[in-house]
């Protein structure tokens, strides 16, 4: 049996898929597994023990222009035709995964509960046991639809043995000593409203270094350089930047080392609920139910604003969304999830080490 995954981006979103790779090939051991993905998130597939091949498709060369997408049409579709696949399980759910999912030539198409512009038709969408709960269950009934079992949910992400060097290196060279206890910080995101302000990162920075724990920022791109140069500017202690400096799978290794992760729902935050590292999401437009840390729903932190779960990129009323969310809520948090915890971080689990 031939099988085709689709979850193109975000990052996030391509974690919460990843218990589906696990679910198709333990009831499956000798099926084909494809993963189409687009390149930002290509990383976390990489050498995952239940992909057997993983497709990256390249939008921005499609959308270039209209030379541009004949060129890259046929090839693509070339690659997915030899994959002969039996069946494809749109978890996108939107034209651009639907039009993948028809040229696989799949005849058995499977999506989610709230497939978007016209992908239901093309894709059956299943309305599962979790079709109002968290994505991650709602990935994986997809998966049940098409005859997969769901024994055990695990995110695998593979971190070579070079991975975890590069990013104790990291670490150390930063400031981080071997053995001090850190706290991991997710800068930014891609929803202006998903991104607590600068002001409560560096107060929340200054109270985890009183507490003796060293709070390290992660993100990447010109903007969260940018909001990462302000909370340097308003801490009283600048914090350990790491920001645009690891991988995917690097970043990772950091957050496997950590003691607790903290921000808003981006992709490092979910990162963090796969690995089973503490989880702290501040959340606003996007509600807990669905988009929460998976397995921690007491550790999501949601605003009180009658608005919230607005599912809005951007406030259409021009206010600061997570601003209400004070500095204290999340340290009291912070405080409860490092009680729960040992002094030492635990076994971190759904990783898989591979030598390098």
């Amino acid at each position: 049996m031939n099988i085709l995954v689709i979850k193109l981006s975000a990052i996030g979103d391509v974690i919460h898929a990843l218990p589906v790779s696990r679910a198709v090939k333990e009831t499956f051991p000798e099926a084909r597994l494809t993963w189409v993905v687009e390149p930002p998130a290509r990383d976390l597939l990489v050498d995952n023990p239940y992909i057997d091949e993983i497709l990256v498709f390249e939008k921005k060369k499609f959308k270039a222009s209209l030379r541009g997408f004949w060129e890259n049409f046929f090839p693509f579709r070339q690659k997915l035709r030899k994959g002969r696949f039996d069946v494809a399980l749109d978890l996108q759910g939107l034209g651009k995964s639907a039009a993948i999912a028809f040229f696989s030539d799949a005849p058995r198409r499977y999506g989610t509960a709230d497939m978007r512009e016209g992908s239901g038709w093309v894709s059956k969408p299943v309305r599962g046991p979790n079709a109002k709960g968290h994505i991650v269950e709602r990935y994986l009934d997809v998966a049940r639809a098409a005859g997969c079992r769901v024994e055990k949910v695990e995110f695998p992400v593979a971190i070579s043995s070079r991975d975890r060097a590069i990013a104790k290196e990291r670490l150390l060279a930063a400031g981080v000593p071997e053995g001090r206890p850190y706290a991991v910080l997710a800068v930014g995101a891609n929803w202006p409203n998903k991104r607590w302000p600068t002001r409560n990162y560096a107060a929340l920075a200054d109270w985890l270094l009183e507490r003796y724990i060293l709070p390290v920022f992660v993100g990447g791109g010109a903007l969260d350089e940018n909001l990462m140069a302000d909370i340097e500017r308003l801490a009283l202690v600048p914090p350990i930047n790491l920001v645009g400096q690891t991988t995917l799978k690097q970043l990772a290794a950091v957050i496997e080392g950590s003691c607790v992760m903290v921000g808003g729902d981006t992709g490092p935050v979910h990162l963090a609920a796969g690995l089973g590292v503490p989880a702290v999401m501040l959340m606003g437009p996007t509600d807990a139910n669905r988009n929460g840390p998976y397995g921690q729903p007491e550790n999501a932190i949601e605003v009180s604003r009658p608005c919230r779960w607005c599912w809005k990129r951007a406030c259409p009323k021009g206010i600061d969304c997570l601003a209400a969310i004070h500095p204290a809520m999340v340290e009291a948090k912070v405080e409860e999830v490092l009680s729960r915890c040992p002094s030492s971080p635990p076994e971190r689990r759904s990783i898989s080490e591979i030598p390098q």
